[in-house]
């Protein structure tokens, strides 16, 4: 490529689908583009200063979305479509496919502005130039779907990397202080037990009884928001650290970094862990298809349940016996994945 395209990834959220798309800005970026990328506030923290990205917009979705000032958010956006036309972008590529990516897609002045057949909510009227659908069902992650972008230009995919963000000083410091009573005679294992769907959740019983199976063996840390911390006590997190609520993203990551194992659900956590590159991670799947969104990688194992999934609705379908799916994976299945992890050198 004799003088550098510019691509623009427009990928606003959630925290764990921007996660899923850094390893195609790193294959662009290792191709010769400029990676320039749209992104929200779920997804900030861990674009601004990775190293797969050049430029990063920021469009607070979350913010227009509380704000009632529909004027004020107009103008914000006109603004922010401003500076993105300034860019004059080869290429936009809309990974997110829902209708809150058109206006980005349709006005950031790329010439080629690229989406997948699959696309919902009438987002593909945004793009000039329509892929093959990308998904499949349940079989394909996440990870490999996003790269699909980067075949149809072309490109290598068979060697893929995750960046993150490097901490910085002030984040090492903190990280250090809230750790500096820490007992490393063992390994250090970080237990994230909630997210937001009630069906990615599994049973607090269950989570009750595996801390006592295994605190013996680790040096625990809980890590959740300030409104878990009445859960994670209960399932044994005041016999341990606890950093609920403690911890910005930044400074989670950090703490991730320092941890040899995560035992976590499919959220934020077990994507955030798998692209430290750093821990083993076993994550515990209930409702929704780990085909799609479990970690691929050799230090990564998960745990699922059998019971009426992968059925991917946020809210139980189920007349009876409702979210039954997070009553499994048991206790046992858990501990013999756990116990098949670590002894993955």
């Amino acid at each position: 490529m004799s003088e550098k395209q510019k691509i623009l990834i427009i990928r606003l959220s959630s925290l764990g689908d921007v996660i899923f798309n850094i390893p195609l800005a790193n294959v662009l970026k290792q191709n010769g583009y400029e990676i320039s990328w749209l992104v929200g506030e779920k997804g900030l923290d861990v674009i601004q200063n990775n190293p797969c990205v050049d430029k990063v917009f920021f469009a607070p979705v979350e913010k227009w979305k509380k704000n009632k000032n529909i004027f004020q958010n107009i103008q914000e956006m006109i603004s922010i479509i401003k500076d993105l036309r300034k860019e004059n972008f080869d290429i936009a590529i809309d990974s997110q496919m829902l209708m809150k990516s058109i206006l980005w897609t349709k006005f950031c002045g790329a010439k080629r502005r690229i989406i997948a057949r699959d696309a919902k909510e009438f987002s593909i009227i945004g793009a000039n130039e329509i892929i093959p659908a990308i998904k499949d069902k349940f079989n394909r992650n996440m990870v490999n779907a996003n790269l699909r972008f980067a075949q149809y230009l072309g490109l290598n995919t068979e060697k893929t990397t995750v960046t993150l963000p490097p901490s910085s000083e002030e984040v090492i410091s903190k990280i250090n202080d809230l750790l500096k009573e820490l007992d490393y005679s063992k390994p250090i294992a970080v237990v994230a037990p909630t997210t937001t769907w009630i069906g990615k959740h599994w049973d607090k019983e269950n989570w009750k009884d595996l801390i006592k199976r295994i605190e013996k063996d680790y040096t625990l840390i809980f890590t959740g928001t300030k409104k878990d911390e009445d859960y994670i006590n209960y399932i044994g997190g005041d016999r341990h650290l606890s950093l609920a609520g403690k911890t910005n993203l930044k400074e989670f990551i950090e703490v991730l970094r320092r941890a040899d194992l995560v035992i976590s659900l499919d959220n934020g956590a077990t994507h955030l862990a798998w692209a430290t590159q750093k821990p083993k991670v076993l994550s515990i799947f209930c409702c929704t298809p780990q085909g799609l969104y479990a970690p691929i990688d050799e230090k990564c194992l998960t745990v699922s349940t059998t019971t009426c999934t992968p059925c991917h609705h946020r809210k139980c379908k189920l007349k009876n016996n409702k979210y039954i799916c997070t009553k499994s994976p048991s206790v046992d299945e858990v501990i013999k994945g756990l116990n098949k992890l670590i002894s993955i050198s």
